[in-house]
């Protein structure tokens, strides 16, 4: 069993940035890939980012890919999503999630364990 716990949310200007933390239970975190998925109001909930266990590889969504960084520090059982150049459309709850499985998934129904979310708002 894993809990994860999100912070770092907030509400920033439009080109500023956040940087949200993801702190796990448990002492087999290194084994699980992790994922950062977000859903704004009326929408579905979407893959941003995800990071293999090692975090030796990582893989974004095109609409964050060269602003936002996924890392991971399995010494401290927490993950991170560095948020920069933000845009109002990056405005929604922001989730973090956990795979049983060292290899990195896209896919929300992959992950086995998620957060409570934590919002991101951008204003214009």
């Amino acid at each position: 069993q894993v809990q994860l716990v999100e912070s770092g949310g907030g509400l920033v200007q439009a080109g500023g940035s956040l940087r949200l933390s993801c702190a796990a239970s448990g002492r087999t975190f290194s084994s699980y890939s992790m994922g950062w998925f977000r859903q704004a109001p009326g929408k579905e909930r979407e893959f941003v980012a995800a990071i293999h266990w090692s975090g030796g590889s990582t893989y974004y969504a095109d609409s964050v890919k060269g602003r936002f960084t996924i890392s991971r520090d399995n010494a401290k059982n927490t993950v991170y999503l560095q948020m920069n150049s933000l845009k109002p459309e990056d405005t929604a709850v922001y989730y973090c999630a956990a795979r049983r499985s060292v290899i990195k998934s896209i896919r929300k129904d992959d992950y086995d364990y998620w957060g409570q979310g934590t919002q991101v708002t951008v204003s214009s």
